[in-house]
């Protein structure tokens, strides 16, 4: 065929396909490159200079400074444990550190009430040593925290107010100072419960904290095969008074083992010690299939799992605790400690003693 007619054959299909609506992608085009983070570089300037969608990649090495995430669809990724974010060294703040940084937290995913932050993933790699939290989201949806190793942070090891679908699977948390993983409606005013449309916690190793998983002031959420051990409270449901009340989760297939660790009173909260599942002014919640074994304490909240009247006077209603082996745990195995909330069910543990008697299945 003549180059004159292969010219001609060209034109007629790059008609035709724009005729027929295709799409004709200049060569140029392409998904947001990769920004890789090497020993000594900065990864909130790769951060900066990803594109929504992005995805900076950051090689092993420790890295001292806080990174603050606001972008949609970003995706930051390390190298498992050989990947640590520290806070910066004394003396080597700047003006240009962000607000994560001032906050004192090593990760931060950030927007607002009227620019939610969609679809943000952090993975394999360890925040360390910073004043607040490891990992802290807000205003966020579908946020995924997995394989992070978030540990010895002042607060909380990975932490998300005033958002809905996260996924935090297979991380460990350790020797934080709160909880390991925290979700909320709001840490800095009261209000009702946010529904946090199905945010799952699964798969998680949690130990040495003051709690393994806090969840306060939320609804519909998974917390789900999780293994917890040597913290002071292994899984702490927190709601009050406001109305939506706090609950309508689901609690499931977790190993709650040892959690005697000693903590302190606070202002809001008496010591705690020995706590496997602690219910305090919950609803509809279910506690099922869990292992809960050999926590054991002399506070109030010490137990297996417990139903207890939240402090300011709201009670558990409509909770289910069913099919969990609970064993060792003293000062009983299951307890009722709010005895004027209505609805709830103990049915089918095996377990060997309660509070009051007759609650372990024969």
């Amino acid at each position: 065929m003549r180059k004159k007619h292969i010219k001609c054959l060209v034109g007629i299909t790059v008609i035709t396909a724009t005729a027929m609506g295709a799409a004709v992608v200049p060569s140029s085009a392409a998904a947001p490159r990769e920004q890789v983070v090497r020993p000594g570089g900065s990864i909130q300037k790769a951060v900066n200079a990803a594109g929504p969608g992005g995805t900076v990649v950051v090689l092993p090495g420790t890295y001292r400074e806080s990174v603050l995430i606001t972008k949609p669809g970003l995706t930051l990724r390390g190298t498992g444990g050989r990947t640590v974010i520290m806070p910066a060294k004394a003396g080597k703040a700047t003006k240009a550190a962000n607000t994560c940084a001032a906050g004192g937290n090593g990760i931060c995913v950030v927007g607002t009430k009227t620019r939610i932050v969609h679809d943000v993933h952090i993975r394999s790699l360890t925040v360390s040593g910073f004043k607040k939290s490891g990992v802290w989201a807000s205003w966020t949806n579908g946020l995924a925290v997995h394989r992070v190793t978030a540990k010895n942070n002042g607060t909380w090891g990975i932490a998300q107010e005033r958002s809905t679908r996260g996924d935090f699977r297979r991380n460990t948390a350790t020797a934080n100072g709160d909880a390991g993983i925290f979700i909320a409606n709001s840490v800095s005013e009261e209000g009702g419960a946010t529904d946090t449309r199905g945010t799952e916690i699964q798969n998680n190793t949690l130990r040495g904290n003051r709690i393994g998983v806090t969840a306060r002031r939320v609804r519909n959420l998974l917390i789900d095969g999780n293994l917890i051990s040597g913290n002071c409270s292994g899984v702490f449901v927190v709601g009050d008074e406001s109305k939506p009340a706090a609950g309508a989760m689901t609690v499931s297939g977790n190993r709650i083992l040892g959690n005697n660790k000693f903590c302190a009173a606070t202002p809001r909260l008496s010591a705690i010690q020995g706590s496997g599942i602690v219910l305090t002014g919950s609803e509809a919640t279910v506690v099922r299939d869990n292992v809960i074994r050999n926590n054991v304490g002399a506070t109030p909240l010490s137990g297996g799992i417990l139903l207890f009247k939240s402090f300011v006077g709201a009670l558990n209603t409509d909770n289910t605790i069913t099919r969990n082996l609970v064993q060792g745990n003293k000062p009983a195995d299951l307890a009722n400690g709010d005895t004027t909330g209505k609805g709830n069910t103990f049915t089918s543990n095996q377990c060997g003693t309660s509070v009051p008697a007759g609650m372990c299945a024969k």
